[in-house]
């Protein structure tokens, strides 16, 4: 009968972050989440990690990379600004030296396909500050990614999953469902985390489609959302008047206002630019 092989030993994540006096820092949006069952279910929903190449942002003392590591991807790279987290998770790398490597720079100037070959998936409890900025960047980024599963904020999370009609369908939720299928897969308390935020978080599935839900030039779709939605009481016929748009001539009716469309409609308004 064929063994398992048992996680080497680590010290407890606790110990870890009172030797190396991580003290959670606001500017950097720092939350730390300790709970291994809860890690380990943000890690197993990205489903089987077997030949896939792992990258995480804001690893912190290694509570989610501990649970990624288990898992047994190709390799998990974890991109890291913080120093006193890059020394704080000197064990992890001694425990597994073939798998995991650590990035010591700011996860915005980070190019995902630079650092881990396909097929590549993003596992992350993203630094509330740049989360959105980071996912935004990734949209250019798709090719070879398989899956993303990442924890915003609660109120972010429903923004990027919201459905046409809802208070929260946005511009945000347009750009990223346009090239990826998102859903809302779990919340996670606040008293999971180190220091507790003041907010409920929410981890997310978003998976990139094979090609663009409806045709359209990103530029032109980002230019016409953010000229509806930058006047989400107007209606259509005012708002779009910035980028000289008639939704008419798209078969889109003025007096609607941007909530109120679909992304195959938002696309046919791209396109007309």
């Amino acid at each position: 009968m064929q063994m398992t092989e048992s996680p080497p030993k680590l010290p407890p994540l606790r110990d870890v972050i009172r030797e190396h006096g991580l003290g959670a820092r606001k500017s950097l949006g720092q939350h730390f989440l300790l709970d291994a069952n809860l890690t380990q279910r943000i890690a197993r929903a990205a489903g089987d990690l077997t030949g896939r190449h792992v990258i995480e942002v804001g690893p912190g003392p290694g509570g989610l990379t501990r649970g990624i590591l288990e898992n047994n991807p190709a390799s998990l790279h974890a991109i890291e600004r913080d120093d006193r987290c890059i020394a704080a998770l000197q064990p992890l790398l001694a425990a597994y030296p073939d798998t995991f490597s650590l990035i010591n720079e700011d996860a915005l100037s980070v190019v995902p396909s630079k650092v881990a070959p396909a097929p590549r998936v993003i596992i992350a409890n993203l630094p509330y500050n740049i989360s959105t900025p980071l996912l935004i960047g990734w949209l250019d980024d798709l090719a070879g990614l398989e899956r993303m599963v990442l924890m915003f904020q609660s109120e972010v999370a429903e923004r990027i999953c919201a459905e046409p009609a809802t208070s929260n369908y946005g511009r945000l939720a347009v750009m990223v469902q346009w090239l990826c299928k998102a859903r809302i897969l779990f919340n996670v308390d606040r008293r999971a985390f180190t220091p507790p935020p003041k907010v409920t978080s929410t981890v997310i599935e978003l998976i990139p489609r094979e090609a663009p839900l409806f045709e359209a030039e990103k530029s032109k779709l980002e230019a016409v959302t953010r000229a509806a939605f930058g006047q989400r009481r107007k209606m259509l016929r005012s708002s779009l008047k910035s980028i000289d748009l008639d939704p008419a001539k798209a078969g889109i009716e003025p007096t609607l206002r941007a909530e109120q469309l679909s992304i195959e409609q938002f696309c046919a308004l791209a396109r007309m630019l």
